[in-house]
């Protein structure tokens, strides 16, 4: 697994192609032969973009789900709704179609967020307004998911 590091913003052009920024660029690069894929967010109302590499480790969890029981059919069909592969072109632009930016609300201006292994795309606004929610106390959220992790022999979480 590659962990992608930084957040960026661009402009969405009219046709709806980001032009990626270089330091992003770079880190993907080893990717770009084997492509992307783009989905939408399962919890917010962004996009996610997975380096072929990690879709397919995603897949193969998805695979291990019983599509005879309706829950698990309901939620492949949920999770997999809008998926497209995409590329990112020579000069580093990638298109994201009309049916995923209008999910997403991207219009123009254009926030891409590292997320460990993939890059979430927003809208600018709608990123800020989820970076800002008042309703979660960080800290609470810090504690509470990774406040009893302590594998490491150096005692640092």
């Amino acid at each position: 697994m590659n962990t992608i590091i930084g957040t960026y913003e661009c402009k969405a052009d009219a046709k709806g192609r980001l032009m990626l920024p270089v330091a992003l660029k770079n880190q993907l690069a080893s990717s770009l032969q084997d492509g992307f894929v783009l989905k939408r967010s399962v919890f917010q109302q962004c996009l996610e973009l997975y380096p072929m590499v990690e879709w397919n480790l995603m897949m193969q969890k998805i695979n291990k789900l019983n599509r005879f029981n309706k829950k698990h059919n309901d939620f492949i069909r949920r999770f997999t709704v809008g998926v497209r592969m995409v590329e990112i072109d020579s000069t580093g632009r990638l298109l994201v179609p009309k049916d995923l930016a209008v999910f997403a609300s991207i219009a123009s201006n254009v926030v891409l967020s590292s997320a460990v292994n993939i890059v979430e795309i927003w809208d600018k606004d709608l990123y800020e307004k989820a970076i800002d929610d008042a309703d979660v106390d960080f800290a609470d959220l810090a504690e509470e998911v990774m406040g009893n992790i302590n594998d490491d022999l150096d005692g640092i979480s």
